[in-house]
């Protein structure tokens, strides 16, 4: 199966995971109803995923989220106490050994323990006391795709159950239908990337819950494209790094409707009045849209919560194309494996 195939899988891997997962996580949520913090190791898309986690389970379940830096705990052997804490390892093989070492210190020190993997049998998966499977199926192409979305379809489902919110489980229900829309801008992403196939440099920006979509969407213009794609919070670009925009400049953005949007809106206005920035945006408003150079419409009717799952489909594409049209491959980018295990 190709990339290309396993960007159009989604919907379905998402209505699995909806309709076979409910019970696991039910199971999970009477367990860990009681926690005051959680505590998350993760590297590449995963750790991406994790930003979600720490937005939505900040916002929705008023939770502390930190993201730990495993290097303390397998190179400096300096953990730090995490009574209280669910201790939550992502990662689609659930193999790499950095992730497990916080797992383990997680069950050294009695916190309960949670794996969110695509491998149920992984090192990783038979370590924690609660396995989240997010069951993509096998993802042959190096690129995470459906296994990205997956976790974070798990990581909403989680949210929604610990808060006990029916009308929230109401929207998760339409996913799919909102991934099997946004797969219909196909052909209008695959015209707007030959625009882009001799971009060296962009920068890309999100904020709140797409503060992670613009974490992966880079993620994916560098393993893919070779791009040199960095990823920014709107407000943190305004700090320095928008002097680098000049005339032209490629700048990827997704701004859809929701608290943020205005200031989003206002950068993104900024960028091209005052920088005559090149602009690729992902949004449901059509303000936004006006903006842009290239622009991809989102689904008019989706939550913000869930936007994360829904936009980084069309960036997926988008890199896909790209690396298409500059002749590259699209299955195994140099130098990448498809599990990298770190120390």
């Amino acid at each position: 199966m190709s990339l290309y195939e396993e960007i159009y899988e989604q919907p379905a891997v998402l209505e699995k995971n909806l309709e076979l997962n409910l019970k696991v996580i039910r199971e999970i949520n009477g367990t860990i109803k009681e926690i005051r913090s959680v505590f998350i190791a993760a590297r590449g898309t995963s750790d991406n995923a994790a930003l979600y986690a720490k937005y939505l389970w900040g916002i929705q379940n008023q939770l502390p989220v930190m993201l730990a830096a495993p290097t303390m705990f397998n190179q400096y052997g300096a953990p730090p106490q995490l009574p209280g804490s669910l201790v939550v390892g992502i990662s689609q093989s659930g193999q790499s050994p950095d992730i497990l070492e916080v797992l383990y210190e997680g069950v050294r020190q009695g916190c309960p323990t949670l794996a969110i993997t695509n491998d149920p049998h992984s090192p990783m998966a038979e370590t924690a006391d609660f396995v989240l499977d997010v069951r993509a199926g096998v993802e042959k192409a190096v690129a995470a795709t459906k296994t990205y979305t997956a976790q974070l379809l798990g990581i909403a489902m989680l949210s929604v159950m610990l808060k006990g919110d029916s009308e929230r489980m109401d929207e998760l229900y339409r996913l799919p239908d909102l991934a099997t829309q946004v797969l219909k801008q196909d052909e209008i992403i695959a015209q707007a990337a030959l625009r882009y196939r001799y971009m060296q440099h962009c920068v890309v920006l999100g904020r709140g819950y797409n503060y992670s979509t613009a974490f992966e969407w880079s993620l994916k213009l560098k393993e893919l494209t070779y791009v040199v794609a960095e990823p920014y919070s709107s407000a943190d670009f305004q700090h320095g790094p928008i002097a680098m925009v000049a005339s032209g400049f490629p700048v990827m953005a997704i701004a859809p409707n929701g608290a943020v949007y205005p200031d989003m809106l206002s950068v993104l206005q900024r960028l091209r009045d005052q920088h005559d920035a090149e602009l690729m945006i992902i949004s449901n408003n059509k303000s936004a849209l006006e903006l842009a150079t290239s622009p991809i419409q989102l689904p008019e009717d989706t939550p913000e919560w869930i936007s994360p799952i829904i936009s980084i489909i069309p960036a997926q594409l988008f890199s896909f194309y790209v690396a298409k049209v500059k002749g590259l491959d699209t299955e195994s980018p140099r130098g990448l494996t498809k599990v990298t295990l770190t120390h």
